[in-house]
């Protein structure tokens, strides 16, 4: 990129970095705030730090950043809450970050039409205990819900634990309100369930990881309470037996609201961090639960599809349950506690999760990495997780070659480089062997068209 700027000649680079961080009332030089912001939870490593942060705290704002971004050729990295795990908001030199995790308000709650309008620094759990007051919740629901938040799960379409039933991100969004490079602003979508006037403006920025717009509200559709759940957890020799048992209760015809598995040393790495004893009653984990009306005659169908695999058993009260779940969503931090973890995310058909886990294994022992596996097993999305020592790169050497083989396995089990992380940095190496010259050539011309200028967190997703 020049020094000049094209649009305000005589203007250096570092005047027009100036002009940027100058459009809000609040941004940083900082080292401090610049080495926060040039990564994220994905285990990459940002070889610079961006020239500064701009924290926005309304849609004006980010608008102004962006006009000033535009006039300047200045790029602009969005970020949220920073728990990413593809490096999609990690940032370098030469880049302005703009962080919107302080526009954190929910707007309106509507429980009549059963939707919430918020801002994207809204986490996801403080989102489900506010609609929870209304006896609603929000059905997407990452492992990290404690602190991830909207924005990000727009910018990744994320999944999560109760997807299989409830859908990813995209089936939760109604509208949402956009500030396109220039610093205009589109509106798409709307507040009511169907509605197709026009192309899915709105589908199109759910995914794109900040690379066609910035999310500055979001419109979400919130969904009743369950009545009940119903947990059984279930134990196994291996984690093949697991992902069997996984693949039973889909062909059963069940629906679980959740379906979750973890190896045997995940479940050593959480019996490890919060003093639990899971890892000696078997070397996999697989929670099931049901939930609606019927979740207790599903229950039983799930038992019976799974006994044949393993040792189960139905969690006593809505305590065990819960416990149940937090060992799951403490799988990550857990990890986090032994070495530097960089998280996989394919996904496969879901009567191939016998064979994937098998091939994961393969993997591990003839690279040498180590990797670790929890998966959403009633949609088929694993998360292998590398775990490294510090001073290790997942960007290079044995960490690389293995993120490469996982997506050559799950791509010849008929599967995907990704299904809710995203792409990011880590995985834009093997996405044209993925999507081919066609459709990879349509989606630079969509980029192109709201971003001529390409300013947008550039290097990203495509």
């Amino acid at each position: 990129m020049s020094t000049e700027s094209v649009n305000a000649p005589g203007t250096t680079l570092a005047e027009g970095h100036a002009a940027v961080l100058g459009a809000a009332a609040r941004s940083s030089v900082e080292h401090e705030h610049r080495l926060k912001a040039s990564t994220d939870r994905s285990g990459f490593v940002a070889a610079s730090l961006p020239e500064g942060v701009v924290f926005a705290q309304d849609a004006e704002e980010v608008a102004e950043v962006l006009r000033r971004a535009s006039a300047h050729r200045v790029p602009v990295v969005p970020r949220g809450a920073g728990t990413g795990l593809a490096g999609a908001s990690s940032a370098r030199q030469g880049e302005i970050v703009l962080d919107v995790s302080g526009m954190n308000q929910i707007l309106r709650i509507d429980p009549e039409e059963q939707l919430a309008v918020v801002q994207p620094g809204v986490l996801n759990a403080e989102l489900n205990a506010a609609a929870a007051e209304y006896g609603l919740f929000y059905a997407p629901d990452p492992a990290s819900t404690a602190i991830c938040s909207i924005g990000g799960n727009i910018a990744t379409n994320a999944g999560g634990m109760r997807c299989a039933k409830y859908g990813v991100t995209r089936e939760a969004v109604l509208a949402l309100r956009v500030i396109l490079a220039d610093g205009r602003e589109l509106r798409t979508g709307r507040e009511t369930i169907k509605g197709v006037s026009g192309y899915d403006l709105n589908a199109l920025m759910i995914g794109s990881e900040g690379t066609l717009g910035i999310v500055v509200e979001a419109t979400l559709r919130l969904r009743p309470l369950p009545v009940q759940t119903a947990t059984v957890a279930a134990f196994f020799p291996n984690v093949e037996q697991a992902a069997r048992a996984a693949s039973a209760v889909v062909a059963a015809r069940i629906q679980p609201s959740m379906m979750e598995l973890m190896d045997g040393q995940t479940l050593e790495a959480v019996d490890a961090a919060l003093g639990t004893d899971y890892r000696s009653r078997g070397a996999s984990f697989l929670l099931v639960q049901t939930d609606g009306h019927g979740a207790f005659l599903e229950q039983d169908v799930v038992m019976e599809a799974v006994s044949p695999f393993g040792i189960c058993e139905r969690a006593v009260d809505d305590e065990q349950a819960a416990a149940l779940v937090t060992a799951r969503r403490e799988a990550i931090p857990s990890l986090e506690k032994i070495g530097r973890v960089s998280i996989g995310d394919i996904g496969v058909p879901r009567g191939k999760l016998a064979h994937v886990v098998a091939g994961l294994e393969e993997i591990a022992e003839r690279t040498g990495v180590r990797i670790f596996t929890i998966a959403h097993a009633s949609d088929g999305n694993l998360h292998p997780m590398i775990v490294m020592d510090p001073e290790e790169s997942v960007t290079e050497g044995p960490p690389k070659v293995a993120l490469g083989e996982m997506f050559h396995l799950a791509k010849s089990l008929g599967g995907t480089l990704t299904g809710e992380h995203g792409i990011g940095l880590l995985k834009r190496d093997w996405l044209q062997e993925e999507l081919g010259d066609v459709s990879l050539e349509t989606m630079h011309t969509i980029r192109a068209a709201l971003d001529p200028l390409g300013i947008l967190n550039p290097g990203k997703a495509i």
